[in-house]
């Protein structure tokens, strides 16, 4: 998994203020790739949850696992009764505590390169459903 080269953000695809934990959002995958995705799941409040060690590559990214950190939040698109469209949903809790851990990623790694998911070439998804470049630009706000 080393070195650290990336760490992308990713979103769970849940409507818009639907509660889901982290240990949900692990279970998912385990069911679906056969193994926890994410690194970290942020849910609604902001808790931070480690669902993987930064050494043991991930399954977020298609075939760029290796050395690349996936972070996810809970939420991403609209209520169900709006379509369930791709929306930026992010708590201020949900933003304050991804700043977080973006800025300990780069302190810990210089030169990191943050993206969302639909950033990395070949994607089709909306997925973080907002963009993270302009949203560091203007420095992270919450």
């Amino acid at each position: 998994m080393l070195p650290i080269k990336f760490l992308t953000i990713h979103c769970a695809a849940t409507p818009e203020g639907r509660d889901n934990t982290a240990a949900e959002v692990s279970a998912w995958d385990v069911e679906r790739f056969g193994q926890v995705s994410y690194h970290w799941v942020i849910e609604l409040d902001g808790n931070m949850v480690r669902t993987l060690a930064d050494n043991v590559r991930g399954a977020h990214t298609g075939k760029a696992n290796t050395g690349n950190i996936g972070i996810c939040y809970v939420g991403g698109t609209a209520k169900l009764n709006a379509g369930g469209k791709p929306k930026d949903t992010r708590t201020a809790a949900q933003k304050l505590a991804l700043k977080t851990l973006i800025l300990q990623y780069q302190a810990q790694y210089p030169g990191i390169v943050v993206r969302g998911h639909r950033d990395w070439p070949g994607v089709a998804k909306a997925c973080p459903s907002f963009d993270v470049a302009a949203w560091m630009r203007a420095g992270m706000p919450s």
